[in-house]
């Protein structure tokens, strides 16, 4: 599945956050969207997964405007793990991770022993199958989010939407999650905080600086000195290990 935006525009509280986005992340691929905080990386998101409507421009998906799906059928193709989830109510792990089957049901109509099937994978395949009959509202951060993993695998959609999926994560689960989540031979896009996550993962970058996109490739491309201090505002030497992977090194202020 092909993902794609043209010249999208989107406004937040009367102000313009994203300026004219061209964007896109080809079938299969895992691409990620690089920025300091308030660059713009959420809000680019929102508007593919329809949380918030584009001002101007359009999201494509397959080739076909994301407005004309209707929203049971766009949850069909994209699912979600977003930076934040609140729950006014008490839900089992299980009862969540369920919640992803919805958009494949018809109103009213009771879980099938195929979507317990499904949610039982998918919650063996993220590690909390051990969990199932947990208030999710008990968890850790990053036990919900293995979670939420789980909910979005169990929707079993082309496309993988991740806002800063690695927040509430230790860095054993955020190699866990990341080394899952490019096993999925799905089209994925993540917003992703750490340019070493982003430079080990991702097979093509986006780097978002006050709403715009000022680079676009593939990481040994993009991930540059200059593009990092130009961007971030600190100094960081990137360089390639013994083992092969692109590395980013930062030094603090107090050695500049």
């Amino acid at each position: 599945m092909e993902i794609r935006t043209d010249d999208l525009h989107a406004m937040l509280g009367g102000t313009e956050i994203l300026h004219g986005i061209d964007f896109t992340a080809g079938d299969r691929s895992l691409v990620g969207v690089i920025g300091p905080n308030g660059s713009g990386k959420s809000t680019l998101l929102k508007c593919i997964y329809r949380v918030l409507k584009p001002s101007e421009g359009a999201v494509f998906v397959d080739g076909q405007p994301l407005s004309e799906y209707r929203v049971r059928d766009s949850a069909k193709k994209i699912a979600v793990l977003a930076q934040h989830n609140f729950y006014n109510f008490e839900f089992t792990v299980q009862d969540v991770v369920l919640m992803g089957r919805a958009p494949h049901k018809r109103a009213l109509e009771r879980d099938s022993a195929a979507d317990f099937k499904i949610v039982h994978e998918a919650m063996e395949r993220v590690g909390v199958a051990s969990l199932r009959d947990r208030l999710f509202s008990t968890l850790s951060g990053g036990e919900q989010q293995r979670v939420l993993l789980a909910r979005a695998l169990a929707q079993q959609t082309p496309c993988l939407i991740l806002d800063e999926p690695t927040n509430h994560l230790d860095i054993k689960y955020q190699l866990e999650l990341l080394d899952l989540v490019r096993s999925l031979d799905r089209t994925v896009i993540a917003a992703i905080h750490d340019l070493n996550i982003a430079a080990m993962y991702c097979d093509t970058i986006f780097v978002m600086q006050s709403g715009h996109i000022v680079a676009a490739g593939a990481p040994r491309d993009v991930l540059t000195r200059s593009l990092i201090r130009s961007v971030y505002e600190v100094d960081a030497d990137v360089f390639t290990d013994s083992d092969g992977l692109l590395r980013v090194l930062f030094y603090p202020q107090s050695l500049v």
